[in-house]
């Protein structure tokens, strides 16, 4: 079974691939009829204790490894900006992805630097293309996703953000993202803009089929998943600390049901 092969056809229609942080997510995103999953960098590091882009890309891999391990899906991980910033470094992540059980990754244009955040055009291309050409030279499908970061680091230029995901698309990526855009007219322009499939983040606003009409073929939700379930414990706690009642326990999910989810060895 290839399957970044399943995970590359499903890009011929409009479907939502969630995104765990950890084992026990994994399977129960799992269990709730997804096609397929994507890692979070945000929602892992959460996890761990520590703020987005301080997971070292090792232990990154290794949460690929086990998020593998525990689901039938395929799986896209975030790899942020991969190994390095070289674009030896980029042929490199696709690599270590693809032998973590991987059916694809996405590669950021983002530097990790505050004071020059995207790297500038023809090197995010270079890295790109290197990034492209390693995945061809696997042996099994795997889809390669490409990554305009400007509207996340305080560039909210669509022009700047199109020119970069054409160059990746002539680069030969599979998938073209610019998370941050938050307007769907702004998206429905990005999209007419290219040929390949584009994955959309979703935010407060989207509707799936809002997204779908505008040319969306994936969307992700990033860490929203991650944010939520630590809202609902922000919530819980608030509630024993000023109330002194415990009636979020009516909303939790039964223990019958996650002992006997956790009792199968997979999803």
């Amino acid at each position: 079974m290839d399957k970044g092969k399943i995970f590359r056809d499903l890009h011929a229609s409009t479907f939502v691939v969630p995104n765990p942080w950890d084992i026990g997510t994994t399977k129960l995103l799992g269990s709730f009829g997804f096609t397929a999953l994507a890692t979070t960098s945000a929602g892992f590091a959460f996890s761990r204790g520590l703020p987005d882009g301080a997971v070292t890309f090792d232990q990154m891999i290794h949460h690929c490894r086990e998020v593998t391990a525990a689901t039938s899906l395929p799986v896209s991980a975030d790899l942020e900006k991969g190994k390095g910033d070289s674009a030896e470094q980029a042929a490199e992540t696709i690599f270590a992805a693809e032998a973590a059980g991987l059916a694809g990754c996405s590669i950021e244009d983002h530097t990790g630097d505050p004071d020059k955040p995207i790297y500038d055009f023809a090197h995010a291309v270079e890295r790109v293309a290197a990034a492209v050409e390693a995945a061809r030279a696997l042996k099994r499908d795997f889809v390669f996703t490409a990554r305009a970061e400007n509207f996340l680091w305080g560039k909210s230029d669509l022009d700047d953000t199109i020119k970069r995901l054409q160059a990746f698309e002539k680069a030969g990526a599979d998938v073209l993202y610019a998370p941050g855009i938050g307007n769907v007219e702004m998206i429905r322009t990005l999209c007419s803009a290219v040929s390949k499939p584009v994955n959309v983040m979703a935010v407060p606003g989207f509707t799936i089929a809002d997204l779908a009409m505008a040319g969306v073929k994936r969307i992700s939700l990033g860490p929203w998943l991650t944010n939520f379930a630590y809202g609902m414990l922000e919530t819980a706690a608030r509630e024993i600390q000023q109330d002194g009642t415990f009636g979020f326990t009516r909303a939790a999910m039964p223990f019958s049901k996650l002992q006997a989810l956790f009792g199968k060895s997979s999803d």
